[in-house]
């Protein structure tokens, strides 16, 4: 979707990817096979590129400022990366910048994880608790909300450091899209809400609906000031929790593009993907605003059905105004392998019709 977003401008994308069958890898010219954790593959890689992007935020840091160190542009730069790499580092410099996040700490063990529940209880023993791995995780993956000191043994078992939050009581989950360029110029997208199905982006609305306008700026200025303050040069996500005292506290951060803000590539007047290419290009940024009062973005799960294509048909004829986007991946259960994209004045007619495709899609809908 960042390669559809450079064409119109003629830029030539060359694409490092695991396989030939990734996603990315069936529509650009140019695709080297390879590890991105390897230095030397990176560097060879690197070579006749004039800046080096991501799709994921798994490259390891050190080999990024090896690239940077011979003279190839990376952006996001590692010293702003490694805020979305490390979960930990990132609680550590928003909490140093004065943004407000769950309570938190690094743990040592299961003993450490129940003392620190112990520390925030109102009452009882202060659990579940939520534990993350500092690194690697996301849908869910490396995520445990645990009940008891007993539950909390597995995530230590791979050996890495996990980090406790509180279980955050929130009304629903936001995010905060930005995008800013290496002068500092930036754009912010309307504050969306995200609606999760076991740990997985399931449905975006575009605005969040019924959010207080102060409420959705200080999201939107948080987002620009964490960007400013990171080095952030690209696409930021800002994942964030709305509580039902009527706080927001950050719960993630992405530096590419973002689930949660690919309703852009229909419903905005410049999506995503384009600010992200003309960010890290320095090229002036478009217009992040709406195109329409409302748009819905419904990821489409693989399920039981391999052969999507043929719902295309029924998905067409009921609503000619549907954006549908398929990824190129092979079907299994529970997989993104696509979205669609829907708009209108009317939330609940908009919601409607891209459940139904997403549903149908699928084939947990059948007519």
């Amino acid at each position: 979707m960042t390669h559809e977003a450079g064409i119109p401008l003629g830029i030539r994308f060359k694409l490092l990817s695991d396989t030939p069958q990734d996603s990315a890898a069936q529509v650009v010219n140019e695709v080297v096979v390879g590890d991105y954790r390897d230095l030397d593959t990176l560097r060879e890689f690197a070579r006749g590129c004039d800046v080096i992007t991501f799709d994921h935020e798994h490259v390891p840091t050190e080999h990024l400022k090896a690239l940077e160190a011979d003279g190839i542009p990376v952006r996001p730069g590692p010293e702003a990366l490694v805020h979305a790499q490390d979960k930990g580092v990132m609680r550590a410099k928003l909490d140093a910048i004065g943004v407000p996040c769950p309570r938190h700490r690094i743990v040592r063990d299961p003993a450490d994880v129940a003392a620190f529940a112990a520390e925030g209880a109102v009452e009882g023993d202060g659990f579940p608790v939520v534990l993350k791995t500092v690194r690697g995780g996301y849908d869910g993956k490396g995520v445990w909300v645990v009940d008891s000191v007993e539950e909390a043994a597995e995530p230590f078992r791979a050996g890495v450091p996990v980090l406790a939050e509180e279980k955050v009581d929130f009304v629903r989950e936001l995010a905060a899209n930005v995008v800013r360029s290496p002068h500092g110029q930036a754009v912010a997208y309307p504050v969306v809400e995200s609606q999760q199905v076991n740990g997985v982006c399931d449905t975006v609305i575009a605005p969040a609906p019924d959010l207080d306008e102060s409420l959705a700026l200080r999201a939107e200025e948080m987002a620009l000031g964490i960007a400013k303050e990171l080095g952030v040069v690209g696409h930021l996500a800002v994942e964030l929790f709305q509580t039902r005292d009527g706080r927001i506290l950050v719960n993630e951060l992405a530096m590419r593009p973002h689930n949660s803000g690919h309703w852009t590539m229909d419903g905005a007047i410049t999506s995503q993907f384009a600010n992200h290419v003309r960010a890290v290009l320095d090229l002036p940024l478009g217009d992040p605003r709406p195109r329409a009062k409302w748009t819905v973005m419904v990821n489409v799960l693989g399920g039981d059905f391999p052969d999507m294509y043929s719902a295309y048909l029924h998905c067409m004829a009921r609503d000619p105004q549907l954006k549908i986007h398929m990824y190129g991946k092979d079907v299994k259960p529970g997989r993104k392998v696509g979205h669609v994209n829907t708009y209108g004045d009317d939330l609940d007619d908009v919601l409607e019709r891209a459940r139904h495709a997403a549903g149908y899609l699928r084939g947990t809908i059948t007519e």
